[in-house]
């Protein structure tokens, strides 16, 4: 099977045709996150392990994921061993995850859309998961991500920017409030399309804007290393 590059790591995975593919919205995620040495990372749904690669290159102390299928794991740790990147992936919802402890780090490259139409949803089951809410609403997805942080710890993910204020509604139930953000377009010339974001449970804490990222010249990105978050 083919290896596909990230984009801004040193590391190939393998990705099996039915399952879900990174994209530009996992380089977008995988390079908005800011990691320290000593942090313990979990990223729900982590899929074949994309995610847990650009954690990596952070040389965080610990790394985590979870995912639905137990297939899908298998796949995430063998590109982890294939890239000498050590993990421990988990089968579970998040609904259900019990780890036993608090993470400084979670990232989420979470189900967009809320279509309650099962006539519309992916026939492909680890594609319907990924793109539709059935599995994992917004509310789960916040209340989870603020049980499983600890106080000083950080949630990033992406998401469709037309969600931004429901997202914010959504995180402020569960004591979470933005401290970082990023739009992200296609074009110059067109609407913002998503929206990278970074949460913490630091309520008097003020909303840093960075610099938004255009799809077709992400040079944004070179010019930030070193950068706390």
């Amino acid at each position: 099977m083919k290896r596909d590059y990230l984009n801004g790591t040193p590391y190939e995975i393998e990705q099996p045709r039915k399952m879900y593919h990174f994209n530009s919205d996992t380089e977008l995620l995988g390079r908005f996150m800011r990691l320290k040495k000593t942090d313990s990372l979990l990223d729900i749904g982590c899929a074949t392990g994309a995610l847990l690669c650009y954690a990596a290159v952070q040389e965080p102390a610990e790394i985590y994921g979870i995912d639905l299928f137990d297939e899908v794991i298998a796949q995430a740790d063998q590109n982890l061993k294939d890239n000498h990147i050590s993990a421990v992936l988990t089968i579970c919802r998040l609904q259900d995850y019990r780890p036993g402890r608090k993470f400084s780090v979670i990232v989420c490259n979470p189900p967009y859309f809320d279509t309650q139409n099962d006539e519309l949803k992916n026939l492909n089951p680890y594609l319907a998961a990924a793109r539709h809410e059935s599995n994992l609403s917004m509310y789960d997805l916040f209340q989870g991500a603020a049980a499983l942080m600890s106080e000083d710890g950080v949630f990033y993910l992406v998401h469709r920017a037309e969600r931004i204020s429901e997202l914010f509604y959504t995180a402020e139930k569960f004591g979470l409030m933005p401290i970082r953000m990023r739009l992200t377009y296609k074009s110059i010339k067109g609407p913002a399309a998503g929206v990278l974001l970074c949460f913490s449970k630091r309520m008097q804490a003020k909303l840093k804007c960075d610099a938004p990222v255009f799809l077709d010249d992400r040079t944004t990105f070179e010019d930030e290393k070193g950068e706390g978050r």
